[in-house]
C-alpha cells in the first residue's frame, strides 16, 4: 500500500525506517531528481557513519557560478532570473570540494561535460555503462532504494502521476527487481513545476510505495540556457540536415550542434531555394545523394534525449510521422496499404488479411480497433489515432522548452511517448515481437551523435581522453552506432568539430591514433566536420584515411598524410589534391556569413534567456577568454584597447564589477572588455 506523506523529513524518516543498514540510492539522470528530499536525505546520513550510503546516478546538474570575479558578477542575475529557486544538491557541492564523508559514494555513469577532469574521486568513482544497461548495472551494485521527481495531476480517485522527464530507467528497474524478488523502496516526490507527461509516462500513484506531496520538493526545474551556434556548428549542422530522408527517424543531441541540426532542417523545409544555395556553396565538388527537398511525409523522432530542436521541428511540421504500437498495422502502414490520414475500409481487410483481426473480431480485436479509431463508430471518420511521432527517454532543456510542455494541448502531447531507454536505445526488444516493431518504426534512420576525435581508420573517442579521464560518458552512442548497422537502411553520423582551441593554438580533432576508443573503426560510417561529409562505410583502409584527411583542417593535412604515409596505410606517391587544400575557419565564414547576415542562420535559432546587452557582454567576454589563452594576442587586444580608449557602458561596466576598477590589472581589464565591444 502506497503511504503519502506531506513532509519531506518525515519521508527521509520513513526511508530510514524501511531500509536497515547501508542504503544505496539510485537517481535518474539530469532533472528526474528529487533535490529537496536527496540533500535531506544526504543530510541525515551524512551525519551518521554508522549508515554507509551510496548514489548511483548521473549527469548531476548544478547552477551555474564562474570562474573568475568578472564571470561571477555576470551571472549573478542571469542565474537569479533563470534558474530561480532550483535547489543545488549538496552531495555535488561536497564532491566538488573534496568535502565528501568516507562512509558516502557517489557513483555516477554519465558526468556534466569535462566538469570532473580534475576531480579525482569523481573519476575513480565513475562507472562506465552503456545507458541500455543501467539498470542491470543499478541491480548489480546492490541498490535497494529509487527516487524520482514526478508530475502530478487530479486528485482523489483521478489522481495521476508521470514519471515526467525520466521514465527512462525505472520502469525497468521495477521488473527487474520483482522478476528477482530482491526489495526496492520507490519513492516519488512530487515536484509540481515538472511537465505531465502522458503515455509511457504515466503511471498510477500505487506504483510507488512513499509519495511525498510537501509543496517544498516543488521547484524551478533545471534550465540550460541555449548555447551560441557558431559558424563551425552551423556548416555540420546543414551538412547533416542534408542527409535526413524524408519519411525517415532522426536522432539528435543538446547543444549548438543539434540546433545547428534543427535549423537546417528548419530552412531545408521552409526556405528551399536558398537552403540549395547554402549548400551549393558548402559543397564546391556537388551535392551527389544530398536530401535537398521538402518533407512530404515527415520525420519520426526517436532519441534517448528529447531536446529543444525536436519540439521546434514538431511545431515546424517536419516532425510529423507517427508511428504506431502493433507491428502488423505498422508494416501496413509503411507499404502503404492503410493510409493513416483516411483508413477507412480498407485498413479493416487489409488487417484481417494479415491474420490481425479475428473472423468474428474478439472483444481483444475491438479493444485495438478502437484504440486506433478503426471501431464501428469511428472508422471512416478520422485519422488513425494512438500514434506518436516523438518517442524519448528523457528530456532536458531552456526555459520555454519547459512552458511549451506544460502548455501544450492534450491532443499534441498525446503524440510525445516519454519511454523507456531499453525501448529507444536498442534495436533488440523483449519479445521477438518487439524487435520487430522497432525495425518498422525506425525506417530510414539518422542516428545522430557528437564526437570527440575521429582516428585516421575511423574509430572515436567520445567520451574520454587517452588518459583514461572521463570527460562525460558513453550514454547511448554506442548502441545507436550499432544499431544504424543492424537496420537496413539506417546510418550513424558522427559529427565534430576539426579543431579546437588549447593554450598552444588549434589542434587538430582528427588524428592518426588515439589512446582510447568509445566507437571501434569497425563500426566506422558517416563522419561529418565543418569542411564536409565523409562516409567511411564498407571502404577500405587507405580510402578511409583519405575521405577523413578531405575533411580535416587543412592546415593539419599535410602531417596526417605523412602520418598515414609512415604507418603504410597510404600509398607513399599519393598527394594531397589541390582542391582539398581550402578548409580553413576564414574560408568557411566567407561561405556562411553573408547568410548569417541574412537572418538565415541566426546565432540563436530556438531563441535565448540572454538579453541583447547580455548577449553584447557574452561576446565581449568571449573573445578576451580566449585571448587570454594565447599571449601574443592578448599583448595586441591591450595595445589596441588603450591606444584606442573606447568607453564601456557604465551599466555593463557595473553588472561586471569593473565600475570601481583600481589598480593596473583592473583598468587594464576595464580597457580590454571595452575594446572587444
Amino acid at each position: 500500500m502506497t503511504l503519502v506523506l506531506n513532509h519531506l523529513d518525515a519521508a527521509v524518516d520513513a526511508v530510514l525506517a524501511r531500509v536497515n543498514g547501508p542504503i544505496v540510492l539510485g537517481l535518474p539522470l539530469g532533472i528526474g531528481k528529487p533535490n529537496p528530499f536527496v540533500n535531506r536525505l544526504y543530510e541525515r546520513m551524512k551525519a551518521d557513519p554508522s549508515r554507509p550510503l551510496t548514489i548511483i546516478t548521473a549527469l548531476s546538474l548544478e547552477v551555474p557560478t564562474g570562474k573568475s570575479d568578472i564571470e561571477q558578477h555576470f551571472l549573478a542575475p542571469l542565474v537569479e532570473r533563470v534558474f530561480k529557486d532550483y535547489p543545488d544538491l549538496a552531495y555535488v557541492k561536497d564532491l566538488r570540494a573534496g568535502r565528501l564523508p568516507a562512509h558516502i559514494q557517489v557513483h555516477e555513469f554519465f558526468l556534466k561535460t569535462g566538469d570532473y577532469l580534475g576531480n579525482a574521486l569523481a573519476q575513480q568513482q565513475y562507472i562506465s555503462t552503456n545507458y541500455t544497461f543501467v539498470a542491470r548495472d543499478m541491480l548489480g551494485q546492490g541498490l535497494n532504494v529509487i527516487a524520482q521527481a514526478v508530475a502530478s495531476e487530479g486528485e482523489g480517485e483521478a489522481w495521476r502521476l508521470s514519471l515526467s522527464s525520466n521514465p527512462d530507467v525505472i520502469l525497468e528497474l521495477v521488473e527487474r527487481f520483482a522478476e528477482t524478488g530482491q526489495p526496492l523502496l520507490k519513492v516519488g516526490v512530487v515536484n509540481r513545476q515538472m511537465p505531465f507527461m502522458p503515455n509511457g509516462a504515466e503511471v498510477a500513484p500505487d506504483f510507488f510505495d512513499l509519495v511525498v506531496t510537501d509543496p517544498a520538493a516543488t521547484h524551478t526545474v533545471f534550465a540550460p540556457p541555449n548555447a551560441k551556434v557558431s559558424t563551425a556548428d552551423y556548416a555540420i549542422g546543414l551538412h547533416a540536415s542534408s542527409l535526413v530522408p524524408d519519411a525517415g527517424t532522426l536522432q539528435i543531441g543538446i547543444g549548438s550542434l543539434g540546433d545547428a541540426i534543427a535549423q537546417g532542417l528548419i530552412v531545408r523545409e521552409q526556405r528551399g531555394a536558398e537552403y540549395r544555395q547554402v549548400m551549393a556553396a558548402l559543397c564546391p565538388e556537388g551535392l551527389q545523394g544530398r536530401e535537398l527537398g521538402r518533407f512530404e511525409t515527415g520525420l519520426y523522432g526517436c532519441s534517448e534525449m528529447f531536446v529543444n530542436g525536436f519540439l521546434r521541428l514538431m511545431e515546424a511540421g517536419i516532425v510529423r510521422r507517427e508511428v504506431y504500437p502493433d507491428a502488423t498495422l505498422q508494416a501496413l502502414v509503411n507499404e502503404g496499404r492503410i493510409d493513416p490520414a483516411a483508413p477507412g475500409e480498407a485498413a479493416l481487410q487489409a488487417l484481417r488479411e494479415e491474420g490481425r483481426l479475428s473472423e468474428p473480431p474478439s472483444a481483444e480485436d475491438l479493444a485495438f480497433l478502437q484504440r486506433h479509431g478503426l471501431g464501428p463508430d469511428d472508422i471512416g471518420r478520422g485519422p488513425l489515432r494512438g500514434g506518436h511521432c516523438m518517442t524519448g527517454g528523457f528530456f532536458l532543456g531552456p526555459t520555454d522548452f519547459y512552458e511549451h510542455l506544460r502548455q501544450m494541448p492534450a491532443a499534441q502531447k498525446a503524440r510525445i511517448n516519454m519511454t523507456r531507454i531499453d525501448f529507444i536505445n536498442q534495436l533488440y526488444g523483449r519479445d521477438a515481437h518487439e524487435t520487430e516493431l522497432k525495425r518498422l518504426q525506425r525506417r530510414r534512420a539518422r542516428f545522430m551523435n557528437t564526437t570527440m576525435k575521429v582516428t585516421l581508420l575511423g574509430a572515436a573517442a567520445s567520451d574520454a581522453l587517452e588518459s583514461g579521464a572521463v570527460v562525460s560518458g558513453v550514454g547511448g552512442q554506442y548502441n545507436f552506432v550499432a544499431m544504424a548497422h543492424a537496420l537496413p537502411d539506417a546510418r550513424s553520423i558522427l559529427m565534430l568539430r576539426a579543431t579546437h582551441e588549447t593554450q598552444a593554438g588549434p589542434v587538430s580533432n582528427i588524428v592518426f591514433s588515439y589512446g582510447h576508443t568509445t566507437i571501434p573503426r569497425h563500426l566506422r560510417d558517416i563522419v561529418i566536420t565543418e569542411y564536409g561529409v565523409a562516409d567511411l562505410r564498407a571502404q577500405s583502409d587507405h580510402e578511409v584515411v583519405k575521405r577523413l584527411i578531405r575533411i580535416a583542417d587543412s592546415r593539419f593535412q599535410p602531417q596526417l598524410v605523412a602520418e598515414a604515409q609512415a604507418h603504410g596505410k597510404l600509398e607513399a606517391g599519393w598527394t594531397l589534391p589541390e582542391a582539398w587544400t581550402h578548409n580553413t575557419p576564414q574560408a568557411l565564414d566567407a561561405v556562411l556569413h553573408p547568410w548569417q547576415q541574412r537572418g538565415l542562420l541566426p546565432g540563436f535559432p530556438l531563441g535565448t534567456d540572454l538579453n541583447d546587452d547580455e548577449l553584447k557582454m557574452v561576446a565581449a567576454l568571449r573573445r578576451l577568454k580566449k585571448a587570454t589563452q594565447h599571449p601574443v594576442e592578448l599583448v595586441s587586444l591591450a595595445v589596441k584597447a588603450l591606444w584606442e580608449g573606447k568607453e564601456a557602458p557604465p551599466a555593463y561596466l557595473q553588472r561586471l564589477g569593473l565600475d570601481e576598477a583600481q589598480g593596473l590589472k583592473g583598468l587594464l581589464l576595464k580597457r580590454l572588455f571595452a575594446g572587444n565591444l
